[in-house]
């Protein structure tokens, strides 16, 4: 198949080794790892990747110098801890023989606290990942980094499976560190917090994704996560006005 899969790692040994079997159809798989000392390296390499070692440049330009160092027109983009479904890989196959379009998202579902989430924020979670490289390019984000496109984007059957195993308090560490790099962007954009702000968005958030997308029939799992959710927002709006408050 003539597409480059790229990924971005960065001590990703435990978990690699199932993106990149999945994705084994494709004719190049690109690793861009920023520092890695695990074995992520040689593990990358025994599945016939091409390594590139890069300084970490934010997730969003760090994921384009990937995309930017691949052969191929069309692009799959995956994190080390993701990994197509049989159904989703299948989905790709047939889509590019013929392809109708330029950009595709797919859903991808969480295992959170060892559940597959089914609803609320943990699916559908649809993600860009798949376009041509003329038509797409990932923004220079930080933190959440979405791809910037003009064309139409269309939909793929088939689930991208994110499971992180990582334990909570790795989890709520990494929620920490993001929530501080979106305060920072914001306010490099000349965003400000009000009061307002901090009380409405995690409430908003609450009821949209645990009430109205059905969250709270992922039982436990599934109110851990929205919980953690609508502190983010909180947090993040939070340090916006912290970091306010210190340039006064």
């Amino acid at each position: 198949m003539p597409l480059s899969v790229a990924i971005i790692t960065r001590n990703a040994a435990s978990q690699l080794d199932r993106c990149l079997a999945s994705v084994a159809f494709a004719e190049e798989l690109v690793v861009v790892d920023s520092g890695s000392t695990d074995g992520t390296i040689e593990l990358a390499t025994r599945h016939g990747a091409r390594v590139l070692r890069k300084e970490w440049l934010g997730f969003g330009a760090q994921k384009q110098f990937a995309v930017d160092a691949a052969s191929h027109a069309w692009i799959l983009c995956m994190d080390a801890d993701e990994f197509l479904s049989p159904e989703l890989r299948e989905a790709i196959v047939e889509e590019l023989k013929a392809p109708r379009g330029f950009v595709y998202a797919m859903p991808r579902r969480n295992r959170f606290l060892g559940r597959w989430l089914k609803h609320g924020e943990g699916y559908p979670d649809w993600n860009v990942r798949l376009f041509h490289r003329e038509h797409a390019r990932w923004g220079s984000e930080s933190v959440h980094e979405k791809i910037a496109t003009r064309a139409p984007v269309l939909k793929l059957r088939g689930d991208l499976l994110h499971d992180s195993a990582e334990t909570l308090e790795k989890y709520l560490d990494k929620q920490n560190r993001y929530t501080s790099l979106q305060a920072q962007s914001m306010r490099a954009a000349g965003r400000r917090a009000n009061a307002l702000q901090l009380v409405l968005s995690p409430a908003l958030r609450f009821i949209k994704f645990y009430l109205w997308r059905l969250g709270f029939l992922d039982g436990v799992p599934g109110l851990v996560h929205i919980t953690i959710g609508c502190m983010n927002t909180f947090n993040k709006y939070a340090k916006l006005k912290a970091l306010e408050r210190a340039s006064e």
